[in-house]
């Protein structure tokens, strides 16, 4: 009988100066070469799991153990943390904190370098894992010039290079864009086939993980696993929906027109599976929703941000805004859309002041603020980074908060009711009085968003704000923005997200090559796939679907949307 390579026995972890457990009664068998999928709400323990098993936990996050972990039969402790670490490689969801080397190259060659690897080896070794994940023609970059799913591109190629059995993923395709992680998960799919890696993945997005060929999904909440299962089994138990996680559209199309179907679902081609009889009702139900104009409408308000021919460039042969012009409303908002390292953090930059543009200019309520310095802007600009702990100070949620509102001059019980406020909106009333440096990275995102409310700015710019969240969170989050911008906020989100943009934007923007190529409704930008190959957008399952049924694609996601919103789903 195969014996596992991980394998925990009634595990249990607190953190310190915590009261509750945040594992409880940990039990799995995780066998070489397995494909693992771990998923849960946000805060479930998925990442802290994960800490246990590369020895982070007890390491670094020191706390209270009981139960077994053991790694090849070695338990990752503090005395084989260095054996550990030659079997366990961790792509992290914060690519930042696992940069080490000046550029690109020497961060590859790290590991290979504290192996007293020969030189030769080394940059074969350091270019083929570079190529494998297309990014050697940024060896020589500052790993800090990279867009984020650039940055994650490296982070793996940096744990390629050192050959561990098991790989270790958070949160890996967050920050990427759709095409991007088409190819991550044809990579990881790749590793775990040619070089029977063991991957073990923790991430919110189902559906496109099932793409990697999923063995065995793994469900938490509330720090403990309450479901394990082939993905058919999973995808079939509803658990997804119980828990307000998002499950593949596909599958929740069919639970919508009440087909129970005898067919395996492990991804979307499965769909294509179904027997005559199913498609046949599946139809039936597509034709039957309510119709509607696909093209959303908005009131029409004043102009409250216009850029004109607006340039940039760090150096003169590499420009990363090129020609820019484009106005946003009151209470518009806007999706921004395009594949890795377009300019879309960069675009956003530029507007806050962090970034000077070289040519153009920017108005605000119809007056420039391109004199502005970043503290004036401020008054009128929000921007939520990418990484929340870019933007994190303090050490406690709640001080995090109301650090804002600290020279505002406002009575104690104004700024008490705005920080609770926040905090509630954004899900993290319960971790007021929690210490950040103990938070799942994507509560410190909430913590972000929630310390720039407060503020109540006139524009608000969101970069992935919703990445690494679960189903109920990034609704109740998105409602609230749909609130601010009905009191006229303007909103620019960055996303890779398209059901975003389709669900909750009133326009998209989308770029490739420094350029904005599409501005217009993102239920017809999203159909034109064209557009999608050059900014490496992929089509969605919903339009995969619509087209297996004969159905026009913009009509029925449009028509899918309001029978959701109708429903009360969201």
């Amino acid at each position: 009988m195969q014996e596992p390579i991980i394998q925990f026995k009634h595990f249990n972890f607190k953190y310190q100066n915590l009261v509750d457990l945040s594992l409880k009664d940990i039990n799995l068998d995780i066998f070489a070469g397995e494909r693992i999928l771990i998923t849960g709400r946000s805060g479930s323990g998925k990442s802290t799991l994960l800490h246990a098993i590369n020895g982070i936990i007890p390491l670094t996050n020191t706390g209270e153990i009981t139960g077994n972990l053991s790694i090849r039969g070695v338990s990752p402790n503090p005395q084989h943390i260095s054996e550990i670490s030659n079997q366990v490689g961790t792509i992290l969801q914060d690519q930042d904190s696992q940069f080490i080397g000046l550029s690109v190259g020497e961060d590859v060659a790290f590991s290979l370098e504290n192996s007293c690897i020969n030189t030769t080896d080394m940059q074969h070794i350091v270019k083929d894992s570079l190529n494998k994940v297309q990014m050697y023609e940024f060896i020589d970059y500052s790993p800090y010039e990279l867009s984020g799913g650039q940055k994650q591109s490296v982070s793996l190629a940096g744990v390629l290079s050192a050959s561990p059995e098991i790989l270790l993923f958070d949160e890996p395709l967050a920050n990427l864009d759709p095409q991007s992680v088409v190819n991550i998960s044809k990579l990881i799919r790749q590793l775990n086939q040619d070089s029977h890696k063991t991957i073990i993945i923790v991430e919110h997005r189902i559906e496109e993980c099932l793409e990697i060929g999923i063995d065995r999904i793994v469900v938490m909440d509330n720090g403990q696993i309450i479901q394990i299962g082939t993905p058919n089994e999973i995808l079939k138990s509803n658990i997804f929906t119980r828990l307000g996680i998002r499950q593949p559209f596909y599958v929740e199309a069919l639970q919508f027109a009440s087909i129970t179907p005898t067919v395996p679902l492990n991804d979307y081609q499965s769909i294509t599976n179904l027997d005559s009889n199913d498609k046949t009702r599946l139809t039936q139900w597509a034709l039957s929703l309510p119709t509607c104009n696909p093209n959303r409408e908005t009131i029409v308000k004043n102009h409250i941000l216009e850029l004109k021919n607006i340039s940039f460039h760090y150096t003169q042969n590499k420009p990363i805004l090129q020609d820019i012009n484009f106005t946003v409303r009151q209470g518009e908002i806007v999706s921004i859309l395009g594949n890795n390292g377009a300019g879309k953090s960069t675009l956003t930059q530029v507007i806050a002041g962090i970034y000077h543009q070289n040519s153009g200019d920017i108005l605000v309520n119809n007056t420039s603020i391109s004199h502005q310095s970043i503290k004036e802007r401020g008054q009128q600009i929000a921007v939520i980074m990418q990484n929340p702990n870019h933007m994190l100070v303090k050490t406690v949620v709640w001080d995090e908060v109301a650090l804002g509102l600290a020279n505002a001059e406002l009575d104690s019980s104004i700024i008490h009711n705005k920080v609770e406020q926040a905090l509630r909106v954004c899900g993290i009333w319960g971790y007021r009085n929690w210490p950040i440096a103990a938070l799942s990275y994507g509560q410190k995102k909430r913590v972000t968003i929630a310390s720039m409310l407060v503020l109540e700015p006139k524009i608000l710019i969101l970069d992935e704000p919703t990445a690494g969240q679960d189903l109920r969170t990034y609704h109740e989050f998105m409602k609230f923005i749909q609130t601010l911008a009905q009191t006229g906020i303007a909103v620019l989100i960055i996303t890779h997200d398209l059901y975003l943009a389709l669900e909750y934007s009133t326009r998209s923007l989308i770029m490739n090559n420094s350029r904005i190529i599409g501005n217009g409704s993102p239920n017809q930008l999203f159909m034109n796939d064209a557009l999608l190959a050059q900014a490496n957008l992929t089509e969605i399952s919903l339009s995969k679907l619509a087209k297996w049924l004969n159905i026009a694609p913009d009509k029925f996601i449009a028509s899918y949307i309001i029978n959701k919103q109708h429903q009360g789903i969201y």
